[in-house]
C-alpha cells in the first residue's frame, strides 16, 4: 500500500498508526510544498517551477527554512509514485487530507499525475468529521497530525475512490481557479478554494504589531494561535519585512542573527524602550 500526505507531522502520525494496525504499513509519500500560497500556473512546466522556487526563496529570506527550499521537489515525489503504481499493478494509493486550504490545495495539485491510475487513488478526506482527543472529548480536526494514531484505525474506514466525476470536474475547477492568478488559495467548505489576495493577513498582520519592540516569535506566536486559516509563520515574517520596507513598522536586527534576534514595532512609535 501507498500513502501521500501532505506535511511531515501527518506522515509521522500516520507512521505511528502502522504500529497499531498492520493492514495499513506501507510506502508515504510526503508533498513538501504550500500550494495554498504563492504563484502557480495551469501550464505545469520546469519554468512555472522555477518562478515558484524563487518567490519561495524570497519569502524564506532570513528565516530557519532559508536552506530547505532545495528540499522541495514535489514534481520528482509525483515521479516516483508513478513508477511505483507502474511497478505494482495491484498497488492503491491513498491519499490522506485534513479539511484545511494546504491539504485541499496539494490534493488539486496531484491529480494530472494521477489520472492514470483512477480506479486505484483512494481519497481519505476528514471533512468536518468528529474524533477523539486524548481527553476522550469530541472535536472537529482541521489537520491530520492533530488525530491520534489510534483514530486513523477509525479514519481507514473512510477511503473511497476518487469517482469518476471528481476526475473530471476537479481538475477543471483547479484551472479555473489559477487562470485568476490568485496569489492565495482559501477553504470556504469541503473542497470549495477561493482565490485571495497575498495581502488578506496583512491588517490582522499589522494589529498584533505595538509601539513596544517585540520578538519576532512572540507576535508569529501570537498570531499562529488565534489563526487556523493558512497563515504561516514565514508568510509573517514575509509581510512584516514588505511592511518595514513601505516604513509602517521598524524592523530590528541589530545582531544580524535573523529571525531570533530581530524585533518589530510600530514605525514612529514615541516609546523610549530599546530593542534588548
Amino acid at each position: 500500500m501507498k500513502h501521500l500526505v501532505f506535511e511531515e507531522l501527518n506522515a509521522t502520525i500516520l507512521q505511528e498508526a502502522f504500529a497499531l494496525d498492520e493492514s495499513l504499513s506501507g510506502t508515504i509519500y510526503v508533498l513538501k510544498d504550500d500550494y495554498a500560497t504563492g504563484p502557480l500556473a495551469v501550464e505545469n512546466n520546469e519554468a512555472t517551477h522555477q518562478q515558484r522556487k524563487d518567490w519561495w526563496q524570497e519569502v524564506f529570506k532570513g528565516s530557519p527554512y532559508e536552506n530547505q527550499i532545495e528540499l522541495v521537489n514535489d514534481p520528482e515525489t509525483m515521479q516516483s509514485i508513478q513508477a511505483a503504481l507502474e511497478a505494482e499493478p495491484e498497488e492503491e494509493l491513498w491519499i490522506w487530507m485534513g479539511q484545511n486550504s494546504h491539504d485541499v490545495s496539494g490534493y488539486y495539485w496531484i491529480l494530472p499525475f494521477l489520472k492514470p491510475f483512477a480506479g486505484r487513488i483512494m481519497v481519505l478526506f476528514m471533512n468536518n468529521l468528529p474524533f477523539m482527543n486524548e481527553k476522550g472529548g469530541i472535536f472537529y480536526p482541521t489537520h491530520l497530525h492533530e488525530i491520534q494514531p489510534k483514530e486513523f484505525l477509525k479514519a481507514k474506514k473512510l477511503a473511497r475512490p476518487i469517482t469518476g466525476s471528481e476526475w473530471e470536474v476537479d481538475p477543471d475547477e483547479w484551472n479555473r481557479l489559477l487562470s485568476q492568478e490568485s496569489m492565495v488559495r482559501f477553504l470556504e467548505g469541503g473542497k470549495k478554494l477561493v482565490p485571495k489576495s497575498i495581502d488578506m493577513f496583512d491588517a490582522e498582520i499589522k494589529k498584533s504589531v505595538t509601539a513596544e519592540w517585540q520578538k519576532l516569535a512572540k507576535i508569529t506566536a501570537g498570531l499562529l494561535s488565534k489563526n487556523k486559516s493558512g497563515l504561516t509563520d514565514t508568510v509573517i515574517a514575509w509581510r512584516l519585512r514588505l511592511m518595514a520596507e513601505h516604513n509602517e513598522v521598524e524592523w530590528q536586527d541589530e545582531k544580524n542573527k535573523g529571525w531570533k534576534e530581530t524585533q518589530i514595532r510600530l514605525a514612529g512609535a514615541n516609546s523610549e524602550e530599546k530593542p534588548v
